[in-house]
Parts: structure tokens; sequence; C-alpha cells
């Protein structure tokens, strides 16, 4: 059965929970909910999996802090023998309008710590990344606490529509492949 390793980058911690940085944490969490399983604490963070269409998924939120999600990475991608391009990376931008999807094949970190660490760790940027927009509402200077802050009342009204559309193009991406998840879900 072929193996997808989906990798949700947050920070651990009740202060993080609703915060805008950690839509990676949200988004797994959400498609598990989904799929009715439960996430189990495992070694480099907490993991659930389910099978769909013939895919095995394995949900991993790294607990080791953003800026070291690269070893929880290589940690389960090693573990669970998944090849580089049957990972996907989720994780938040400042650069995308709210609640928008940008799936790519390879990329840069974009000033991303937890990004920066995993290329660093598998060596390569050649990793499909999916990025979840948090727009950019901040003023000069106050780009950390905009990052770490929670969402606003109309993010928050429009979030679980976005969550839903996250996990279709999640369950795309093992079934349907990049380049059809790209073409039906970016910039959606």
């Amino acid at each position: 059965m072929t193996k997808y390793l989906i990798v949700g980058l947050g920070n651990i911690g009740a202060e993080y929970v609703n915060t805008r940085h950690n839509i990676g944490f949200k988004i797994v969490d959400a498609l598990a909910n989904e799929e009715q399983v439960s996430f189990e604490t495992v070694k480099l963070g907490v993991l659930a999996e389910f099978k769909y269409k013939g895919r095995q998924f394995i949900l991993l939120k790294p607990n080791t802090y953003m800026n070291l999600s690269g070893k929880a990475v290589k940690y389960w991608m090693e573990k669970e023998n998944i090849p580089t391009e049957n990972i996907l990376v989720v994780t938040d931008d400042l650069n995308l309008s709210f609640g928008t999807i940008r799936i790519k094949g390879k990329g840069s970190d974009g000033g991303h710590n937890g990004l920066k660490n995993i290329q660093l760790l598998l060596n390569t940027n050649q990793y499909p990344r999916f990025r979840f927009g948090i727009s950019d509402e901040f003023k000069k200077g106050q780009q950390v606490d905009y990052v770490l802050g929670e969402w606003g009342e109309q993010e928050k009204a429009a979030l679980p529509e976005r969550l839903k559309i996250a996990g279709e193009a999640i369950r795309s991406f093992g079934f349907g492949g990049l380049n059809n998840t790209m073409n039906t879900f970016n910039g959606k």
C-alpha cells in the first residue's frame, strides 16, 4: 500500500493552539476528525493514520517546535520508508490572502523557519508543500505578534469551510497526484 506522510507544522503548547502559525496542526486535526482517527504520542510528535482509496495517510504533528520540524519529518520518512515525493508539509503563509491554498512540489522556505529546518535536514527543497494563506494584515514590526496571534472573528467563521477544502486537497494529493491536486486546488 502506498504511504503518504502529511506533516502539519505548528508549535506545541496551549498558548499556540488557536494561532495563525498553527494552521498546519489545525488542518491535520480537522482531517483526523473527519476520518474519525485519533492522535497517539510517538517519537518526536503525535501521529494518526487512516486509509483512503487504497492509500495510507500518516498524519504527523511534530512536537519539536516549529524551528526543528525537520528532525521529526526525517525520522518518520525513514521509519515508514516514505519517499520525498510522498510527503506533504502543511504550513502557514503570510504572502497569501486568508484561506488561499497553494500547493507546490518544491520551492524556497520563504523565510519560514519550519521549512528552513526541513530543507536543511532533508538536504533538498524538492518536497511537496501545502501553504495556507494567513494574509499579512499587520503593521511594520508586528509580524511575530500577528503570526502568533489568534484568528479574527471573520477568519474564525470562515475556517471550518477552509479546513474541509484543505482536507479534500490532502486526500487528492494521495489519490490524484501532485499535479492534479495543484490544478484543482491552487488559488481556491
